[in-house]
């Protein structure tokens, strides 16, 4: 059994945009509807117990607690700092971290005073230029949310609230130029970004994409649009004289080609340690499992009735934590699976009737077959240049 060692929790179901890309109220699952729009003291107090059980049975001495929503900042400024409270004494040392979209930082001044007091990395959702940002991430009545969301961003990125700043979130989108999206996210001084594709499957494919389930290895000459923009990001990225911020993407896959081990599920192959408690106690899988089907991210265990060793024995967990074992055919004969690992969970899914299930490479194979590759090959020139220098010497 592999340990949980990320715990997320759904602390506030409901959100205060209205994002046209949300894998959560968008999505194929809409169990949301169904949940109480925050988790209450008695759950909180309930998953902190469960998470205590979970890390001493496990000799863990460092667990993570991501809090979610929704927006988590809806709980308000109370309410967050009973929960950190209460969670904080879960194991020898907690590290918190919040994704948000920052609105009611500016709304509720309070709430940095408890993320100062439990140490919270705070990341928050940005997704480039104003008018790329506001095509896709609007308030409820309809206006563009950019304005706002990089007023709560300086603020969190200024003296005395730096320490919190976590980094920045941004999803692509191939109508903006990537270039530009990540100039527009350096201005901002972030520590790191986050560049997530789309959530996608096989059966609702990305914008941009019209594709056939693979039979092998993609073709150099496939169209690979989403990797086409992100490789303009890294030579933008990699180019610069000097390291102007990390992007987790493109530092992982650097790392696994290296032969190191990246901590993502993502891509690789390391086991999935992360696991989702809503804000009704239900335990699930990852929520990007959201966009399959209704119910996909589901285990029928909650915290009320079962302890986190169960859920990391449950046959949905375990099927995520078999390495190479656990991949379709396509990806197991890849020369790149060690890399990629077949590419995020949730977007291999092609349907549930013949044919179909999670055994398949992600939507976008392609693309991130297209971006691997080149990594690798700006990593061999910048090695073989050094080597030169070094000669040289």
């Amino acid at each position: 059994m592999v340990p949980f060692r990320q715990f997320l929790l759904k602390i506030h179901s409901r959100c205060n945009l209205a994002c046209d890309y949300c894998y959560m109220y968008e999505g194929a699952d809409q169990s949301w509807r169904d949940r109480p729009r925050r988790m209450e003291p008695a759950t909180v107090r309930r998953t902190a117990r469960r998470i205590a059980e979970h890390v001493a049975a496990q000799g863990l001495d460092e667990v993570s607690v991501v809090l979610h929503g929704g927006e988590p900042l809806l709980v308000g400024a109370d309410h967050l700092d009973f929960l950190l409270a209460e969670l904080a004494g879960s194991a020898p040392r907690v590290r918190f971290s919040l994704q948000t979209n920052g609105l009611r930082l500016l709304d509720e001044p309070a709430l940095l005073d408890v993320l100062h007091r439990h140490r919270v990395g705070v990341a928050v959702s940005l997704d480039g230029t104003p008018a790329d940002h506001d095509r896709h991430r609007r308030l409820p009545t309809g206006a563009g949310s950019w304005e706002r969301t990089a007023a709560a961003v300086r603020l969190l990125g200024s003296d005395p609230h730096r320490e919190l700043f976590a980094g920045l979130l941004c999803v692509v989108d191939l109508a903006a130029d990537p270039v530009a999206t990540y100039e527009a996210l350096l201005d901002f001084a972030p520590p790191r970004l986050d560049l997530l594709l789309p959530h996608a499957t096989w059966r609702e494919q990305p914008a941009g994409v019209r594709r056939a389930l693979p039979v092998g290895p993609p073709s150099h000459r496939e169209a690979a649009p989403y990797g086409e923009w992100l490789i303009a990001a890294f030579d933008r990225w990699y180019d610069a004289p000097y390291r102007e911020t990390g992007v987790r993407l493109f530092e992982e896959l650097s790392v696994l080609l290296l032969g190191g081990r990246a901590a993502s599920e993502a891509v690789g192959l390391a086991p999935v340690d992360l696991v989702v408690v809503e804000a009704d106690g239900t335990i699930e899988q990852a929520d990007s499992l959201k966009v399959a089907y209704q119910g996909a991210a589901g285990t029928g265990l909650d915290v009320w009735r079962h302890g986190f060793a169960e859920a990391a024995a449950h046959p949905a967990f375990r099927a995520r934590q078999r390495g190479l074992a656990g991949l379709g055919p396509v990806c197991a004969a890849c020369p790149l699976v060690r890399v990629c690992g077949g590419g995020l969970y949730a977007h291999r899914w092609a349907g549930d009737g013949p044919g179909g299930g999670f055994g398949h490479p992600s939507v976008y194979c392609a693309d991130i077959d297209r971006l691997i590759r080149h990594i690798a090959a700006r990593l061999r020139a910048g090695v073989a240049e050094l080597a030169g220098a070094g000669r040289r010497r």
